[in-house]
């Protein structure tokens, strides 16, 4: 179906969100304003989506591994986002989801958790990954809708790439 870039009329088939929207939408960077409003817009109902609370500890990972950013911080904003407890939230994560997960990775050569979107979007009958990993086109079945602008994702990537160069640099 395509990537697309999310417009400013209301999206109502159902979606899946990914791990990388959580992460930018809870910490200081680039692309945290453009991620906080697609989040919020789900909250408001005018975005049709699911959040799997799976991704709040992917992102917890990534924000603390990759992004540097402080444990205690990391989890007090992800926090505020889960203790909403809002119904966009969804936690189940079964023993068919995983298997599934892993032979979505194998078929559509994506990593395990887009493997894992890709299960979970196809169980709840939803049309959408919304993501800012443009790799998950390969998934001809879903559209994958990139909720964040390309110049401000440009922005993000940019701003990626001289976080990682500095981590470098204090290593040597």
């Amino acid at each position: 179906m395509g990537t697309r870039v999310l417009g400013a009329s209301k999206a109502w088939a159902l979606g899946v969100v990914d791990v990388g929207l959580i992460v930018l939408s809870h910490c200081e960077n680039p692309a945290k304003n453009e991620a906080i409003d697609f989040l919020e817009k789900i909250f408001l109902g005018e975005i049709n989506a699911k959040i799997p609370v799976t991704g709040f500890i992917g992102a917890y990972h990534i924000l603390t591994r990759y992004l540097k950013v402080e444990k205690e911080q990391a989890k007090t904003e992800l926090l505020k986002t889960l203790e909403l407890r809002h119904p966009s939230l969804i936690s189940d994560v079964s023993v068919d989801h995983a298997i599934t997960a892993l032979k979505n990775a194998v078929r559509f050569k994506v990593e395990g958790w887009d493997g894992y979107l890709i299960s979970l979007a196809d169980s709840l009958g939803a049309s959408i990954i919304y993501t800012i990993d443009r790799k998950l086109a390969r998934v001809k079945h879903l559209s994958i809708v990139i909720p964040i602008s390309r110049r401000t994702l440009q922005e993000y990537y940019q701003w990626i790439e001289e976080k990682l160069k500095d981590r470098c640099h204090t290593k040597i």
